[in-house]
């Protein structure tokens, strides 16, 4: 039978290109965004649009993916929003949405398709956290926060639920070349050169790149003994402990 898959933030970036592997391994897919994703994949699609941060929302796209294939196997949490403000310049606003949309939304999903997951006995949950996660990085109270609680829900769940059949991991992309990054690099808060310099392997990561990640952890017969893991996909940056100049001295 037809796996199937469900992406948040599908319609562009990481979940764009994650929907593409997917269904290129042949996944049946069900698309999340604000607005409709309108991807021509080849594969059976089912759009899921609104806001996962509205817990009826959530309920309504399981009930949906339910009634449309019967079965939910893989869930991909991808959906995110920037925030990158001094700490202290941060509203409790700018604080509340990062959270409901960065971490909230993910547990939502993950509470609401699990149940269904832990019914049938297996499933995979993949959630995109980030290298901030891991780290802290300036200027990004609430986005590293809401990512540092995003990796601590992974390990959780894939401690209660990995005896029932439901492995549970993090991705750790670094800096990725998609809309997102194009947003904040156009308003000035870095520059694509300060992020080449302090990638070891002095490039930007591609979605393809967390793309093919996510395949690799959704498929049960490549990473099925694989729970509870952030797997940093970011070029080195979290492990390079250099200064600028001698990191780009070993180039």
């Amino acid at each position: 039978m037809q796996p199937v898959a469900f992406i948040s933030g599908a319609a562009q970036g990481i979940g764009k290109r994650t929907a593409e592997v997917l269904a290129e391994r042949g996944f049946a897919l069900v698309l999340n965004d604000l607005r409709p994703t309108q991807l021509e994949l080849g594969v059976p699609t089912l759009e899921a649009t609104g806001d996962i941060s509205d817990e009826q929302n959530v309920q309504r796209f399981l009930a949906q993916t339910l009634d449309r294939f019967g079965r939910i196997d893989v869930l991909v949490n991808n959906a995110g929003i920037s925030c990158i403000t001094p700490a202290e310049d941060t509203t409790l606003e700018q604080w509340q949405r990062v959270m409901a949309v960065n971490l909230t939304a993910p547990f939502l999903l993950c509470r609401e398709f699990g149940r269904a997951m832990l019914q049938a006995g297996s499933g995979s949950i993949i959630n995109i956290a980030s290298v901030a996660g891991l780290l802290g990085i300036s200027d990004r109270s609430a986005y590293n926060t809401s990512k540092h609680g995003l990796i601590g829900l992974t390990r959780t769940l894939a401690a209660e639920w990995g005896g029932r059949g439901v492995r549970v991991n993090a991705v750790c992309p670094g800096w990725v070349l998609t809309e997102m990054d194009h947003a904040d690099t156009g308003v000035g808060t870095y520059t694509h050169a300060d992020i080449t310099a302090r990638v070891p392997m002095g490039r930007y990561a591609m979605p393809n790149d967390i793309a093919q990640a996510v395949a690799f952890l959704a498929d049960s017969s490549q990473s099925g003994f694989i729970n509870g893991q952030s797997l940093s996909v970011d070029g080195g940056w979290a492990n390079d402990g250099s200064w600028e100049s001698l990191r780009l001295k070993k180039r």
